[in-house]
């Protein structure tokens, strides 16, 4: 299918872009998505919780009260669990969250997500430009013709382009990434997906099998 390439501007160009349908018009799988996006979220979490037993907490080792002739139980240390101040009992430690899917998965994903952009119609083909200003307004200027309402926006890079990504670093609803460095989460939640004109024909090479 051929894609129409827009300016910088929001107006249409004479130039198209080819886009593969092994890559662009595959049968949407939910399945590897939810799995892609849940394994992003889970390596994305920082595991550092943390809860003393009652062998770390610092207090008293001293028995709250004696043994016999009380008529309470028996208690050996004011740092049982049961106590104000104690230790916790399976309180959570610090863990890795993180774990691996499948490539196979992943890149079904990212080729159904691309998929389902096209086929709601919020992903657009941008002429390549880049912000040599490094100035937030220049690249919100841009944005504005192609973004309504300030909505969550996708901008898919050819390269890892450094002044680009410093001026949309200010831009809340703006997510900046490289067509070999795709999220699924991003993809997902974006409402529009700006694609500039190189990382389409990247694109259609990089995620064909």
């Amino acid at each position: 299918m051929k894609a129409k390439v827009y300016s910088t501007d929001g107006k249409e160009t004479a130039k198209t872009v080819e886009l593969n349908a092994d890559v662009f018009e595959v049968q949407v799988s939910d399945g590897c998505i939810y799995y892609a996006v849940k394994n992003e979220l889970a390596n994305r979490r920082v595991g550092t919780a943390c809860t003393k037993t009652r062998a770390e907490v610092n207090y008293s080792n001293t028995k709250p009260f004696k043994q016999k002739g009380t008529g309470n139980a028996r208690r050996g240390d004011k740092k049982s669990p049961i106590f104000v101040g104690g230790g916790t009992i399976f309180g959570p430690k610090p863990r890795d969250y993180s774990y691996s899917v499948p490539k196979k998965v992943k890149r079904n994903a990212m080729r159904s997500l691309l998929s389902l952009a096209v086929k709601e119609e919020k992903m657009v083909v941008v002429e390549d430009f880049t912000i040599e200003s490094c100035k937030t307004k220049d690249m919100a200027a841009i944005l504005k013709n192609f973004v309504a309402d300030e909505q969550r926006t996708v901008v898919i890079m050819s390269n890892d382009d450094a002044q680009l990504r410093r001026a949309a670093k200010n831009i809340p609803y703006l997510h900046v990434l490289a067509y070999d460095k795709l999220s699924a989460k991003e993809l997902l939640y974006g409402k529009k997906v700006l694609v500039l004109e190189t990382a389409a024909k990247n694109l259609n090479e990089f995620y064909c099998d």
